[in-house]
């Protein structure tokens, strides 16, 4: 009966510990993080894990050079686009790609694949590749402990994704070709009964088009909306850029005295910053 109870009792003490290490959590040592980042019309969505360095060292040992990376930890890195991009001078169809690099000194391979599941260098399938782009190193002045991967340097149509650890980083581009779309957008938006005269000038100033065209359109913006400071700002920048000197004069000073109004000292300082470059002209 005593062994009995034992044994019971034993039981019972080892099933609780079981379901208690089930339901244990804790910090995960290389924490994941995804990244939803605005990109053109669309998105670039980034998912990866961040191991840290510990005190080890990372590249030539921790992460062998000449050798295929998940480029993070646990699971694979993935990069998924909602629409069409170029990588490498290659267009690759919106959709979810792996990622991985092949770290080397003084440059990098970075490798765009379709596979998904790539977690050590023996599952690595090189007719998988969508694309591979060779990419410098740069020596950090600083050391990134955790590893990091991060969109910069944003604009309409390109951006970099930086990749950095140790004191270790290298940029990979991407860009996309958006133009043609927007174009047709603002062709079939302006026979709309509300054009956006705004948004239409601010792509045309942006990419360098027509600036006669956006400012009439910026123009016309100010009629609709006599108060709206930053219109009058835009239309201002157009101006100085058409060399109408005393257009460009009367338009900032409007915002100005509007921006003034409706309390907004961002706006008087950028008119009085314009104001002050056009007097020197």
């Amino acid at each position: 009966m005593i062994k009995t109870a034992i044994a019971i009792a034993c039981s019972i003490t080892l099933t609780c510990g079981a379901l208690q290490a089930q339901g244990l959590k804790v910090p995960a040592p290389s924490t994941g993080q995804t990244i939803k980042q605005e990109f053109g019309l669309g998105n670039v969505e980034l998912s990866y894990s961040r191991p840290s360095t510990k005190g080890r060292k990372i590249f030539g040992d921790l992460v062998p050079f000449n050798k295929v990376w998940r480029t993070g930890a646990n699971g694979a890195t993935t990069l998924n686009f909602s629409d069409d991009v170029i990588i490498g001078g290659k267009t690759i169809p919106a959709g979810k790609y792996g990622l991985l690099t092949i770290p080397a000194q003084g440059s990098w391979t970075v490798i765009i694949t379709k596979q998904l599941d790539v977690t050590s260098p023996s599952a690595y399938k090189e007719d998988q590749d969508v694309v591979r782009v060779n990419v410098k190193t740069i020596a950090l002045p600083y050391k990134v402990e955790t590893f990091l991967m991060q969109f910069d340097e944003i604009k309409g149509t390109e951006c970099n994704l930086w990749i950095m650890w140790d004191k270790t980083a290298v940029a990979l581009p991407i860009k996309t070709d958006i133009d043609g779309k927007v174009m047709a957008q603002i062709s079939e938006a302006m026979k709309s009964e509300k054009p956006p005269y705004f948004n239409a000038a601010m792509y045309y100033m942006e990419t360098g088009k027509d600036i006669k065209q956006a400012r009439e359109w910026l123009t016309k913006a100010t009629e609709l909306n006599p108060n709206f400071f930053w219109v009058w700002h835009q239309k201002a920048n157009a101006e100085a850029k058409l060399g109408l000197k005393k257009e460009a004069i009367a338009s900032a000073t409007q915002s100005m005295k509007l921006a003034q109004e409706a309390k907004n000292p961002d706006y008087v300082a950028l008119n009085e910053k314009l104001l002050k470059t056009l007097a020197g002209k």
